[in-house]
């Protein structure tokens, strides 16, 4: 976990427990705390679990699932929820079960929606990823769960 602010403006880097640690050098997570908000950025999930193991190659709805786990967890880590999130960035290498995708996501998501794109591209990191997910979700200050955070 790293950290640095001044003033009304916080800014917190780390990967919570329950998702597989990055392969490469990112955090999981940043938070900014700006006053009465807290800004949650979270980087693209792929459906690894917490052991980083790829799950349901082959299968888009299956993946989607896992994807929509990780972020379930580092949302609550933060004390955030699905309501909170204000953007969905998804990216997927094949329309080919593209109705389960949005059938997983539309289990987590709120009413209205929040913004979103969705892009089809080449290739992921890992060769058997379908899908990659990020996004953003904005809390009250007083919910964030600053304790969580590798005990801050």
């Amino acid at each position: 976990m790293a950290r640095r602010g001044t003033g009304l403006t916080r800014v917190t880097k780390w990967n919570p427990p329950g998702v597989a640690t990055p392969v490469g050098r990112y955090s999981q997570a940043v938070a900014t705390e700006t006053g009465d908000a807290v800004w949650i950025h979270v980087a693209g999930q792929i459906a690894v679990d917490a052991d980083g193991t790829l799950v349901g190659v082959g299968d888009l709805g299956a993946q989607t699932a896992q994807v929509f786990e990780n972020l379930r967890v580092i949302l609550e880590a933060h004390g955030a929820t699905f309501d909170d999130v204000v953007r969905i960035d998804s990216y997927v290498t094949t329309f080919e079960g593209l109705d389960a995708m949005r059938e997983v996501r539309n289990r987590y998501t709120s009413d209205p929606p929040p913004a979103s794109t969705l892009i089809r591209i080449v290739a992921l990191v890992l060769p058997d990823a379908l899908i990659e997910v990020d996004l953003v979700a904005v809390i009250p200050a007083e919910r964030f769960t600053r304790g969580a955070v590798a005990g801050t």
